[in-house]
């Protein structure tokens, strides 16, 4: 796969603002995610800009923690967080359509996160961004589709 960036979206039956509360509680991302299982905000971080918190993430093969800082959070607009020192920034943004809510998740694989590949796999490099990319393509359609039940419910 070639693009180090990917986005989808869906249309979501609620208000932007009642979706923005929804996707910035981190401590429910378990509960959409494919890969992410449980989200823990550190002691005093309620989700504002330069908050921190840790992800206990299992793809079936192997499990991981993840520390991520929040970088965009306008209620009813955007909630977006970087992974690591600057690895991976994930992020949904939200826009008022007919109907409810176009809900966009992204995923970009910064320059950090492409270095931190190379340092820590060498010749095995690009086969780990390859399926760290297939995984960000397929997981985010799957993603989408399960806030959009929740948040529907």
């Amino acid at each position: 796969m070639d693009s180090l960036t990917h986005s989808a979206s869906i249309v979501v039956r609620t208000s932007p603002e009642a979706l923005y509360d929804l996707l910035s509680d981190v401590t429910r991302t378990g509960e959409w995610s494919p890969v992410c299982r449980e989200c823990a905000w550190d002691v005093d971080a309620s989700g504002q800009v330069g908050d921190w918190f840790t992800g206990r993430n299992d793809n079936g093969t192997r499990e991981w923690e993840t520390r991520s800082q929040v970088v965009a959070a306008e209620p009813g607009r955007e909630f977006a967080w970087v992974v690591g020192e600057g690895w991976v920034r994930w992020g949904y943004t939200l826009d008022a359509v007919d109907g409810g809510t176009q809900l966009t998740e992204s995923w970009e694989l910064l320059p950090a996160g492409l270095q931190r590949f190379h340092d820590r796999y060498g010749n095995d490099a690009q086969r780990e961004i390859d399926e760290r990319t297939r995984a960000a393509h397929e997981g985010i359609p799957v993603t989408l589709e399960a806030i959009k039940r929740i948040a529907e419910a």
